[in-house]
């Protein structure tokens, strides 16, 4: 019997990123507990091929942490988080993305601002971690920052998401699907989070619960950062809510970016794609409408 006070599941849904995953979980274990609580670790291998299998195992075979290794085969983020949760022991669930690496409070942080708020949940900022030096284009741009709040901040849906995230476990009870794999292609964290926002739960923010996302030079790309925002625009529709004011303003804003997108380029070449990006997302939500899907994969 555990003489710990509290057990948090730490969810890993990973997809072809073994080096990152490894890295991850090395991290994981570095975790300060202070004795106040205890975790495990579940992986839950979105790749058919199974990818991730041997870094999981290995790391498993040699760590004081109790780790658990899942598949979902079926390429969906939705489904693979809710493969993630199904196996999930822990009075709490945190969620961090197998591109990311915690500081060593993370949990600790994550669990201290539960407490103290009472939520259902608390998030936490995730910070750029660059191997290299970036164009400057995309620092001035600040295209790999998100925003950040203060401490205690209460979120609503539309700035929520899952790669850094404690839940109390109590808010899944009778949720048969946490995650919608109608949105299997991203977005599936808003929906899961509007949907208990709207049920009466309450998530507020930490600042201190810190992750970090790795950015590599092939993230960098325009091209990279327009697929996105065309898959972004798409997935936005799948949200019931707002659906049509979202599509009229699509309908204005299309035009205006497009008469608008060439003058920016005497503005500097990080105004010109931050503009491309915005007008990105709104042709993608108009050619949603069409039918037509130009972007059918989540970029890597």
């Amino acid at each position: 019997m555990s003489t710990y006070r509290r057990h948090i599941t730490v969810c890993i849904c990973t997809y072809r990123r073994p080096a990152w995953l490894k890295r991850l979980l090395e991290a994981l274990e570095e975790q300060e507990t202070s004795n106040l609580f205890n975790f495990s670790v579940v992986v839950a291998d979105n790749d058919i091929a199974a990818s991730g299998e041997e870094v999981v195992l290995s790391f498993a075979s040699r760590s004081h942490l109790q780790v658990k290794y899942c598949r979902e085969p079926i390429r969906n983020i939705a489904l693979a988080r809710n493969q993630a949760i199904k196996h999930a022991h822990g009075e709490f669930i945190a969620f961090i993305d197998d591109d990311e690496f915690p500081s060593r409070d993370w949990l600790a942080k994550l669990l201290q601002t539960c407490d103290q708020y009472n939520s259902a949940g608390v998030l936490g900022p995730v910070r750029p971690h660059f191997a290299e030096n970036p164009p400057r284009w995309i620092l001035e741009g600040r295209f790999c920052e998100r925003p950040e709040h203060p401490t205690g901040t209460i979120m609503q849906w539309s700035a929520s998401r899952t790669g850094n995230v404690l839940l109390r476990r109590s808010i899944l009870a009778r949720v048969d699907h946490p995650f919608n794999p109608a949105f299997g292609t991203g977005a599936e964290d808003k929906d899961f989070f509007m949907r208990m926002n709207s049920r009466g739960y309450v998530f507020v923010w930490c600042n201190e619960a810190v992750a970090y996302e790795t950015v590599p030079p092939s993230r960098w790309t325009r091209s990279y950062m327009l697929k996105r925002a065309l898959l972004r625009g798409r997935n936005v529709l799948k949200h019931r809510t707002a659906r049509t004011r979202l599509i009229l303003k699509s309908i204005v804003a299309t035009p205006c970016y497009s008469l608008l997108l060439p003058l920016t380029l005497f503005c500097g070449h990080h105004i010109f794609m931050k503009y491309s990006i915005k007008l990105c997302d709104h042709v993608g939500r108009l050619l949603a409408v069409l039918g037509i899907n130009p972007v059918r994969e989540r970029p890597m």
